[in-house]
């Protein structure tokens, strides 16, 4: 008896040391709140005694868009505006030379300040759209600083440790972000995924055969710029030195973007297949794609044709794609309605039409699609990642 006495008491005595470090732990926490508020160091710091990843459930109260002067930075703005995304305070980062310019953001003035590393100290939530250098260099020293990353560039895409996401498709991989950045895909990846979605859930795609024609903006406005003033010097009967293409674009295609890489495929090409397969969680997906610069101002299009495990028919395939969040099914020929850059401009949504089935494979499907590639393919994804964090 006096053992078992003496057992209880000393359980008893652990039971309420114990309630006494979480009473300790939990009033530390409180006081860091009054001091500092739901700061991102104190939330990570919670998030990592709890064993969680440190990025989930922080409310994003100071916001930065890195590369805010370009021609996704700008839409980025415009899209954060008309969506109210909240936020208490929120700062404009650039390049040098675009230091000390003003903008303006819901009424008011904004001065646009170098996008150097403690240039995030104190912004929990940036939304970055620069070249791949400036990503590769600058992210990681913004997450240092307690900043989480929405990266635009290609950079980080196909780092193992960094989630490349499209909300409609795979938003939960938002959460999980060890490296404290989430890449944006490709401009005309995410448009394919994004319409080959539903039908992979499906019926299993197994092969993909994708023919891009790609607008001048996804160029930057250099390639607009070439786009104008090649058209205006055609007319004029002049001649025009290419500032951005190789070859004049106005008037022409050309069927070569990006840089060679293996088995005489381009990079942005390959990015069609490696970023597919990642997004989709299939590795077994195979893609056979084409990439080609046409003289059209915005919106990319592209040919698309999916090999699948069952027989996906006209009628289920419009059903499939009518039930996908951010599609748009245009499929009328007879009424010659369908999918055209000019219609799709300045829109969110994936628009699909001309879809038939295969002429020469049982299991196969065409369409046609089209996407506005600086929003839908940049700027709009990136800010509804940013929305989706912000409400999970």
């Amino acid at each position: 008896m006096p053992m078992l006495w003496m057992f209880c008491n000393v359980r008893a005595m652990v039971r309420k040391l114990w309630s006494l470090v979480f009473l300790l732990f939990g009033k530390t926490m409180e006081c860091l709140d009054i001091f500092w508020g739901k700061s991102p160091l104190v939330e990570c710091v919670i998030a990592g005694i709890m064993k969680k990843n440190r990025w989930k459930n922080i409310m994003y109260e100071s916001i930065a868009v890195v590369g805010a002067t370009g021609a996704v930075g700008t839409i980025i703005l415009e899209l954060l505006e008309k969506r109210d995304f909240p936020f208490k305070t929120i700062k404009f980062l650039a390049s040098k030379r675009s230091v000390g310019k003003t903008l303006t953001f819901k009424g008011n003035p904004y001065t646009i300040e170098e996008a150097f590393p403690d240039a995030f100290v104190g912004i929990q939530l940036a939304i970055a759209s620069t070249p791949d250098e400036i990503a590769r260099d600058l992210l990681p020293e913004a997450v240092k600083r307690g900043t989480l990353c929405i990266d635009e560039s290609g950079y980080w895409r196909m780092d193992a440790e960094v989630p490349l996401v499209i909300p409609e498709v795979n938003a939960a991989a938002a959460k999980n972000a060890p490296k404290g950045i989430i890449s944006s895909p490709n401009c005309s990846t995410t448009q394919l995924v994004v319409a080959v979605k539903p039908l992979h859930d499906y019926a299993k795609v197994k092969r993909i055969v994708v023919s891009t024609y790609q607008a001048v903006s996804g160029a930057g406005l250099a390639g607009t710029s070439d786009l104008e003033n090649g058209i205006k010097a055609m007319a004029e009967g002049k001649e025009y030195t290419c500032e951005c293409f190789p070859y004049p674009i106005a008037g022409n295609c050309i069927p070569q973007i990006g840089s060679v890489k293996e088995k005489g495929y381009t990079s942005e090409e390959l990015k069609l297949q490696y970023e597919t397969r990642k997004i989709l969680g299939d590795d077994s997906i195979r893609v056979c794609p084409t990439a080609v610069r046409v003289p059209v101002v915005n919106c990319h299009c592209e040919s698309i044709l999916v090999e699948t495990e069952k027989k996906i028919t006209v009628e289920k395939a419009r059903e499939l794609f009518a039930s996908m969040p951010g599609v748009v099914v245009q499929n009328d020929a007879s009424q010659k309605l369908y999918p055209m850059p000019h219609l799709c401009t300045g829109r969110d949504e994936v628009f699909v039409g001309r879809i038939r089935e295969d002429l020469s494979y049982d299991n196969g499907l065409a369409f046609w699609c089209v996407s506005d590639n600086l929003r839908k393919g940049a700027a709009t994804n990136a800010v509804q990642i940013a929305e989706y964090l912000q409400k999970n």
